[in-house]
């Protein structure tokens, strides 16, 4: 079985804590605290980090680490995202300006994405489906990325897992050559 670091970032409460549960093999590791922060409209808010792990077809076991959304705790994101394979950023629709949030990660980890797979889930675009995905796709592009941007709910297992084989799927692409990473798909497709 082959192992692959997956990370989840995005601001607080946009669903890393609650996507790496959804489909976590096994009982998440979570360092929230009460939240002290009033700017942050929830009860509870990661401090250190999250920790999942997900076998995917008896192939590959993916651990899954959360990082803290609070840009204090930016000096933790490099360390978490350290030989990540991939990338996921989550954004939640309902705050202020959702495409500023995408555009602080994206700088935030811009060295990082340039080779490394990632994914743009975009959450509670049912109560506020504005801005439209092709916001996001349109600033991707305006800064030379091409991530796929999906509509994700963080509380649905398989919402989350579409997410993970969108990065699983890049890693695969970028790595035939040079690591020869097999990954089978959920839908029991195994490609070299």
């Amino acid at each position: 079985m082959r192992d692959c670091k997956i990370v989840f970032t995005g601001t607080p409460g946009a669903g890393k804590t609650t996507a790496i549960a959804a489909i976590s093999d096994t009982p998440p590791v979570v360092t929230d605290v009460p939240n002290r922060d009033p700017s942050i409209a929830k009860a509870r808010t990661t401090v250190g980090m999250d920790y999942g792990e997900v076998v995917i077809a008896d192939l590959i076991r993916v651990r899954l680490f959360g990082t803290p959304g609070q840009t204090r705790f930016d000096f933790l994101w490099p360390i978490l995202a350290h030989k990540a394979m991939a990338l996921v950023i989550l954004v939640d629709n309902s705050r202020p300006d959702p495409l500023a949030d995408l555009c602080l990660y994206l700088d935030a980890f811009a060295e990082q994405l340039e080779h490394t797979a990632c994914v743009i889930g975009i959450g509670r675009t049912d109560s506020h489906p504005e801005p439209g995905l092709q916001v996001f796709t349109d600033e991707l592009t305006r800064r030379g990325r091409v991530f796929p941007v999906l509509p994700v709910d963080v509380r649905e297992r398989d919402q989350v897992l579409m997410l993970i084989d969108c990065v699983l799927a890049q890693v695969e692409a970028r790595n035939r050559a040079g690591l020869g990473m097999t990954v089978q798909h959920r839908s029991g497709r195994r490609t070299a």
